[in-house]
């Protein structure tokens, strides 16, 4: 099956810039990239699995890309690559040595897609020669396979029952977590920027290394004026997701814009010490 890619968070971008306009010029970098995936046409193929499909691989607790074929070519990912390459150059979050390697390394066939699919703990899964730091490639894996993976697994969603996921990567793409939601109910719900996948997963439990010892879990509280918004760490793993109550901020933006318009709180954790996988663009930039 085949669908239309539509990936367009350009609005909710305008409103999260509209209450945060002190940050409007530093997020700038990010414009590009959500103008060209709401602009993107290209049909993207979905998975068409059946529920029992589905379920089958999760109860044996394996992501659904993990069993799949690289869904995309290098010619498909090659526009939304380069722009990617060419803001990480941009804003000095990559040596532009590193960058040229990986460049080369593409141009003659030494890298594809499949290095920047989720890998055990991190996304993507580069040479160490090539020299790019995880967050780079986070970034690249991000911008480029987006749209595709967004439409990939958009007939899978509904299979996603309570009780048959509890690990702390994405059921459809094995990506980590990059933000979290409390929702209606008081349940945690941790989305996936590497493919728009979310799923429930326990309040006191570290999505990084399953530590559910209270004693382990603390919540960094950022300003006053920011109701609602918390870091939840962890002592064991050092590990940090940024979470968002939506009972308390009920007009805020999908997952991925309230991580990319907030990065003055990766700031709060960096500065204390704690890690992500995929930390925005913005947080490891390097000053001009």
């Amino acid at each position: 099956m085949t669908v239309m890619s539509s990936l367009d968070l350009r609005e909710d971008w305008r409103a999260l810039l509209g209450r945060r306009p002190a940050l409007a010029e530093t997020l700038a970098v990010y414009d590009g990239i959500l103008d060209r995936w709401a602009d993107s046409s290209a049909p993207v193929v979905q998975v068409g699995w059946t529920a029992e499909q589905c379920r089958e691989r999760w109860a044996r607790r394996v992501p659904l890309l993990a069993e799949m074929p690289v869904p995309f070519s290098p010619e498909e990912v090659e526009a939304l690559l380069g722009l990617a390459l060419g803001l990480l150059a941009s804003v000095g979050a990559a040596e532009e040595a590193a960058l040229q390697r990986f460049a080369e390394a593409w141009d003659r066939g030494g890298i594809g897609p499949a290095a920047l699919l989720p890998a055990q703990g991190r996304v993507g899964s580069l040479e160490p020669e090539i020299g790019l730091e995880r967050n780079a490639v986070a970034f690249l894996a991000c911008v480029s396979l987006r749209p595709g993976l967004d439409g990939l697994f958009s007939d899978c969603r509904v299979q996603l029952v309570d009780g048959v996921w509890d690990l702390g990567v994405c059921p459809f793409c094995g990506g980590p977590p990059g933000f979290a939601d409390i929702i209606e109910d008081g349940r945690r719900r941790l989305a996936c920027h590497l493919c728009g996948g979310g799923w429930v997963y326990p309040r006191l439990r570290c999505p990084f290394c399953g530590n559910d010892r209270a004693t382990d879990l603390a919540r960094l509280q950022p300003e006053a004026q920011e109701e609602g918004y918390v870091i939840s760490t962890c002592q064991q793993c050092r590990g940090y997701v940024k979470e968002l109550d939506r009972r308390v901020r009920w007009n805020a933006g999908p997952a991925l814009v309230e991580d990319w318009g907030s990065p003055h709180f990766d700031l709060i954790a960096h500065r204390q010490g704690y890690w992500r996988p995929s930390a925005p663009l913005i947080h490891f930039a390097r000053p001009a």
